[in-house]
């Protein structure tokens, strides 16, 4: 991610979908902004494609980012991956990992609440999303691991976890 200098945004004229209408562009990811409430991005991570969906919500001064995994969760292992999640989350300092309901879809959110004085900044904006991406990156074999090889949860987490030493 390229870090960005704004200076001279009055973050608080603006809608915070602005300035990560901005980051996008300075990090020539494509998007999607249809309206003031949302706007999708698309980053490429080390395992797939995420696709992020922002959204402001003016009357409540929130903020909120759902980093879609495109990984679907079939109802027969739903509990299983309830389970993952919980311990995932676990070690999670911000946003968490939960499933959409409405087409059973594994996501990262994060959700800002701001002041009144709209105090988002673009390093807040930045630090949002590579905590999506770092988190979604860091965890999508976990979730692969329990999905499509079987694995317990605590199986797929020590697997995904293992950090190696040296070069081969």
């Amino acid at each position: 991610m390229t870090a960005v200098n704004y200076d001279g945004f009055d973050a608080f004229a603006a809608n915070p979908l602005d300035i990560l209408e901005m980051i996008a562009g300075d990090n020539e990811w494509p998007y999607e902004r249809s309206n003031d409430e949302e706007i999708i991005v698309a980053v490429s991570g080390e395992w797939r494609d995420f696709h992020i969906r922002y959204f402001w919500v003016a009357e409540d001064n929130l903020l909120q980012a759902a980093g879609m995994l495109d990984m679907r969760v079939p109802d027969v292992k739903k509990s299983r991956m309830l389970e993952t999640i919980n311990l995932v989350n676990e070690r999670l300092a911000i946003g968490h990992f939960a499933i959409w309901t409405e087409d059973n879809t594994l996501m990262f959110r994060h959700s800002s609440l701001l002041g009144l004085d709209h105090d988002l900044t673009a390093a807040t904006c930045e630090k949002t999303t590579e905590a999506i991406l770092t988190e979604s990156n860091k965890y999508y074999p976990v979730f692969q691991f329990v999905l499509w090889a079987g694995k317990s949860p605590e199986e797929a987490l020590k697997a995904a976890m293992l950090d190696t030493i040296g070069e081969a």
